[in-house]
């Protein structure tokens, strides 16, 4: 049996060792009525999120079913679990430094930003957490990526013990581009009549490649519980002592990382673009019909679709969306509330919620139709631990999304969306993580309390091209968005100081980044390079390929580059078209990064790479061998392009980047810290990001594991 943390998510984190009966009862009686209030509306039945995407849905009536009969065991049980959690000792440890840990990051906050800010007088509250404990550049990982630098935060060693290298690796067998952080497992059980097989179940599941364990786990062995909220690298969610809201990676129910839908009238405006669909009305009379595609069909061959109609006010200044026996109004130029969306497959039925938006450019109309994201009250995917954690907070504040990267950077990217509805976008996802982070701060009495913010991030993507006067990409406004980044620092210091009124006596509260930020300017295509050197072969004299590699020759390639910073070569033995002999294999690397090290820019003969890391120097642990070969660290200005990153290659290695997405991290990490602020002083004066996890367990009195590489810092 459970305890009873997975039906009641705030139930443990209180000092007594158990609730009382009667307390117990109540919170029973309430998880009831939520279940109930649930199951009066269809439920889905599980299906097939795919083709390979490998993941199974979640049946919502199964969820609280099985809900509502582990409510009435614990009642049934209370004195055994009551006896089993003394037995355990479950609660913090008796020679813990601290009673409660506090983690705020601030996803890509850069350190001469906030060094800035702070001394013109905007940033009071950090200024007053430095001055109170501590203020350093972290140091980063590398890359100097969101998922690579947050999985070293969660488990307190390097790349090469935890496994993700970046957003994409390549695949093996085809040396095609994967999402690097999770993969699909099929398991095949014959099915049994008296020993007799009869048939045979396959089972497709979704698990998470990041190795090692993240210190909350470990803390939940030695009995204290956890509230996390949004960290990368977390889907799926693992079990623990403790709650967790999944984050980076968690997928739309198209199975894809975030596909935007863009409807407008104007057939000549329909392009291929990435990261969404862009769409035609179909007119009638003076109504505007469309059709939205959802996640796949349980065979995998076709989509489960939703229709929709959009009348138009005649005044102009609104709309109405009829969806799913759903009216509602749209206001030009705004977003909507979550709207909830129902995709029905025969009985199966999939449930989901996304944002629309009214776009108006003078008479023409425009409908913006955000990624489709897993409803948390009936999850067609596991996203939270408990499962019931994630309905329980869309009870308490209403619906959110759960999208891995909730802004849709490629919708502004793709001109989809404006900067004034990207920004509005970005922080009706803040506000909704400022609302779940103080409700988990306020239940967590003791134990560990942290929650990732992403606007300082996205913000800083997309609104760089405002702050460097030498940035191509077109800018919109200049006064309306020219200080965005700066109110951005000041709504995050803002929150910083919430969080400070929050504090008891003995808290101890670190708030930190992954990684700083610079400008992208220019964009550096690898495989072009690697193509023109000799390195990279095209079929038939070719001078340019399609993405995904479909116009490489394998039999003459030597070396090809996949995702944000790796380049690998192709080795025979390893790769499935390998042509390098593994006596040339270090010779290869080092000829071709001391090439890149002296590339330069044919615009202003400035350098474009500071360094290329070996990987087999460079990291440590028995995952080294699945890194890219080689690690480019660029110098400011300059990032692989969009189109290298998936496997095309260019007519042109160099190229202005003109998208809104201006600012990056992904030059070499000496150059890219992030920041760390405590409320207590620091004893290290460099301190680097793996070093917070064996810090919170050493503040807890729990002994770091040995393979963890950190340092206790407080």
């Amino acid at each position: 049996m459970k305890p009873w943390s997975s039906l009641n998510p705030w139930a443990t984190c209180s000092k007594a060792p158990a609730l009382p009966r009667a307390a117990a009862a109540s919170a029973v009686v309430a998880t009831v009525v939520f279940a109930v209030s649930v199951l009066v509306t269809p439920a889905a039945a599980h299906a097939y999120i795919g083709p390979g995407a490998g993941f199974a849905f979640l049946g919502s009536t199964l969820v609280f079913l099985i809900t509502i009969g582990m409510a009435i065991a614990t009642v049934l049980f209370w004195p055994l679990q009551w006896l089993l959690r003394r037995l355990r000792k479950q609660g913090i440890p008796k020679h813990a430094r601290t009673r409660r840990v506090v983690i705020v990051g601030l996803d890509g906050l850069e350190p001469s930003l906030t060094e800035r800010y702070m001394s013109e007088g905007l940033l009071s509250n950090l200024k007053a957490l430095k001055e109170e404990g501590s203020f350093a550049k972290l140091g980063t990982t590398l890359p100097a990526l969101s998922p690579v630098a947050w999985s070293s935060f969660q488990t307190g060693v390097n790349p090469g013990a935890h496994n993700i290298f970046d957003f994409l690796t390549r695949d093996k067998r085809y040396c095609l581009p994967q999402l690097a952080s999770t993969e699909t497992q099929t398991t095949n059980k014959a099915c049994t009549i008296f020993g007799i097989p009869i048939a045979k179940k396959s089972r497709t599941s979704v698990v998470i490649t990041r190795k090692s364990q993240p210190f909350w786990k470990i803390l939940g062995a030695h009995g204290v519980f956890s509230n996390i909220i949004r960290v990368p690298i977390s889907y799926p969610p693992e079990k623990f002592n403790g709650n967790i809201l999944s984050a980076m990676c968690t997928p739309d129910l198209k199975g894809t990382q975030g596909s935007f839908t863009f409807f407008t009238e104007e057939a000549s405006s329909t392009t291929s673009v990435t990261g969404g669909d862009v769409r035609v009305f179909k007119r009638d009379g003076e109504a505007l019909n469309g059709t939205i595609s959802g996640p796949p069909t349980p065979d995998g061959k076709g989509w489960l679709t939703l229709s929709f109609t959009l009348h138009l006010n005649r005044t102009g200044n609104s709309g109405t969306l009829m969806i799913d026996s759903q009216s509602i109004t749209l206001i030009p130029n705004t977003m909507s509330p979550w709207i909830e969306l129902v995709f029905s497959h025969g009985r199966t039925k999939v449930h989901g919620i996304a944002r629309f938006c009214l776009r108006q450019d003078g008479n023409a109309h425009a409908l913006y139709v955000s990624p489709i994201n897993v409803h948390p009250e009936k999850p067609a995917l596991p996203i939270s631990e408990p499962a019931i954690f994630s309905g329980w907070l869309a009870k308490k504040h209403g619906l959110y999304g759960t999208l891995g990267l909730m802004e849709d950077t490629w919708g502004r990217n793709e001109l989809a969306l404006d900067d004034a509805r990207f920004l509005e976008q970005t922080y009706l996802t803040h506000h909704e993580r400022e609302r779940m982070f103080f409700e988990a701060l306020s239940k967590t009495r003791e134990g560990l309390c942290a929650c990732v913010f992403d606007a300082s991030d996205r913000i800083q993507h997309m609104f760089w091209r405002y702050i460097d006067e030498r940035h191509p990409s077109p800018l919109e406004d200049t006064s309306k968005f020219s200080s965005t980044i700066k109110e951005m620092y000041i709504k995050m210091d803002e929150l910083i100081g919430r969080v400070r009124e929050k504090l008891q006596a003995n808290d101890h509260l670190f708030v930190l980044s992954d990684h700083g930020f610079a400008s992208f300017r220019r964009c550096i295509n690898l495989n072009t390079w690697l193509l023109q050197e000799g390195y990279l072969a095209l079929k038939d004299g070719k001078t340019s390929g399609a993405d995904y590699f479909r116009d490489v020759d394998w039999s003459r390639t030597k070396a090809f580059a996949v995702g944000l910073s790796g380049i690998y070569i192709n080795r025979k033995g390893r790769e499935a078209h390998g042509t390098v002999e593994p006596s040339n294999f270090e010779q290869l690397k080092n000829e071709i990064a001391r090439k890149l090290e002296k590339l330069v820019d044919p615009q202003d003969g400035a350098a474009a790479v500071r360094q290329v890391h070996d990987a087999e120097r460079s990291y440590r642990g028995i995952y080294k061998g699945e890194a890219p070969d080689l690690i480019v660290g660029y110098h400011p200005g300059y990032r692989v392009s969009w189109d290298s990153i998936t496997g095309t290659v260019e007519a042109q290695v160099f190229s202005d980047n003109m998208k809104a997405w201006s600012g990056d991290h992904h030059v070499d990490p000496e150059l890219i810290p992030g920041v760390l602020f405590t409320n207590k002083k620091l004893k290290k004066s460099a301190p680097h990001i793996t070093d917070l996890a064996p810090t919170v367990l050493s503040l807890f009195g729990v002994k770091a594991p040995g393979y963890m590489e950190g340092e206790v810092i407080v």
